[in-house]
């Protein structure tokens, strides 16, 4: 991760609970290097027992990974950094319009049972 990403991600992280005088034990890793770690992970397509050893125990990371889901934090990353990007390219940060296919339309919960379906004819 460059420093530049860092700097935009790092006030996203939350603030262990030992550093805030809460209480606990610190934390054996750097929330950078399991930012690193997972985005590894999500752009090789592996498993994560086969995290390579450059990086923490896979079993940490995933832990990791799975308390920032939890709490939410892995969502909030997107829409912000998302919303960064938007702004950047001149843009709003929230879509004003949508791209609906007839397909996806068609099958929604929402449409009424005898006109949902698909027409292999068309």
């Amino acid at each position: 991760m460059a420093d530049a990403e860092w700097e935009v991600v790092r006030p996203l992280l939350p603030v262990p609970a030992w550093l805030e005088g809460r209480g606990g034990q610190p934390e054996s890793y750097c929330h950078r290097q399991m930012l690193d770690a997972v985005r590894y992970l999500i752009d090789n397509g592996i498993k994560w027992r086969a995290m390579p050893v450059d990086f923490p125990a896979w079993s940490a990371v995933y832990a990791f990974f799975r308390r920032w889901r939890e709490q939410g934090l892995i969502t909030e990353f997107h829409h912000r950094l998302s919303a960064r990007v938007r702004r950047l390219e001149g843009r709003d940060t929230e879509p004003t319009a949508a791209i609906v296919d007839s397909q996806s339309v068609r099958a929604a919960e929402t449409v009424g049972a005898s006109t949902r379906g698909w027409d292999n004819g068309k």
